[in-house]
């Protein structure tokens, strides 16, 4: 008896499981186990908190379903893979892409990896099936989904890169950003964090970052002197002072506030990009006679989180780190406590690694 009991206990696993809206609960799941040839199980190193969870646990997100088990933020190591996985081998260690593509798809072959026509595709792990903050998780199409980690970069340099860094290297890529442009990006938390970041990369004239609590202020000063930061009351006349055509050549809005989304547009430029990075908590409003004669072009998520192989080799190289974000860790039995003192932003908390 003893045996069949330690047996049953072996196949369990603690997970953070969406249990209702309003709830998360640390529960104990059946670890997964391969469902198809391209599946991959990746038992979980480091995971993490994403403002996506809060969606979730507060009712913003439709298609979550109760019962999973949350979080999108995560690597690990390759336990056990399909018969049809070529890319990734046990023992590997790997990021996890926050979406899931077939790689097959019409969307998918043109890169538009966030719309792949699988049942499947798109944000699925950690909002319509089991995520990673867990012991272990189930990986489908783990060819797309998984990019080995190279030997020189640690388990926290790479925590970021199949979620909020590919979203910062998406929003800059699509928005054509120049070196002559001024770019705005309000929200410093830390997509915003990430997708500044990733303009830096394309070394436009300036950089302003928008942002209202006074720790994340400190911390872009801190960190990136030569961007210049200003707060939200301030920022229509700060971005005319310092832009050559009456506002921001690019604005992305990484917020997700009424107040920041009008607030970028009204600071682009005419004929301007903005792109919208952030998730909103209701229907936001394009008030078009205000805005007649702008001509601005809106670039919208969700991210295509296609350019992981990419940023893991810039972050080899040294030309990103987004290790700074991590101010604190808990282990995975005390992600009651992460979650609180993420969602209150408590003790100047950028982002939390959970050990699992």
């Amino acid at each position: 008896m003893k045996i069949i009991v330690q047996k049953v206990k072996d196949k369990q696993m603690q997970t953070y499981t969406y249990v209702s809206e309003g709830k998360f609960e640390l529960i104990e799941k059946q670890k997964p186990i391969l469902m198809h040839e391209r599946d991959a199980i990746v038992k979980v190193t480091l995971a993490s908190i994403c403002s996506s969870d809060l969606h979730i646990k507060h009712g913003s997100v439709p298609r979550a379903v109760p019962g999973i088990t949350v979080g999108h933020e995560m690597v690990g190591v390759v336990e056990k893979v399909g018969s049809a996985v070529t890319h990734v081998k046990p023992g590997d260690r790997v990021t996890v892409n926050v979406e899931t593509f077939c790689g097959e798809c019409f969307f998918c072959k043109k890169g538009y990896v966030n719309n792949c026509t699988d049942k499947n595709g798109g944000w699925a792990l950690g909002c319509r099936i089991d995520g990673g903050q867990a012991e272990y998780v189930r990986v489908p199409f783990a060819d797309q989904g998984l990019n080995k980690i190279p030997e020189e970069v640690t388990d926290r340099q790479a925590l970021f890169v199949g979620d909020v860094l590919a979203t910062g290297y998406w929003a800059a890529r699509i928005s054509e950003i120049t070196p002559e442009d001024t770019v705005l990006i309000i929200g410093a938390g830390p997509t915003g964090i990430c997708t500044l970041l990733c303009v830096m990369l394309k070394k436009p004239n300036r950089i302003i970052v928008c942002e209202k609590d006074e720790n994340r202020i400190r911390f872009i000063k801190e960190h990136y002197p030569e961007v210049l930061t200003v707060t939200p009351e301030n920022c229509r006349e700060f971005v005319l002072a310092n832009s050559e055509h009456g506002g921001a050549d690019v604005v992305l809005e990484v917020a997700g506030a009424k107040s920041t989304f009008r607030l970028a547009w009204e600071c682009a430029r005419p004929n301007a990009i903005v792109t919208v990075v952030a998730l909103y908590h209701e229907a936001q409003i394009l008030p078009l006679p205000d805005m007649y004669g702008k001509n601005l072009t809106f670039k919208t998520g969700g991210v295509d989180g296609c350019d992981c192989e990419e940023t893991l080799k810039l972050i080899a190289e040294g030309k990103i780190d987004t290790e700074p974000l991590i101010t604190h860790t808990y282990p995975l039995s005390r992600i009651e406590e992460a979650y609180e003192l993420f969602e209150n932003k408590r003790d100047g908390v950028i982002k939390v690694a959970v050990e699992c």
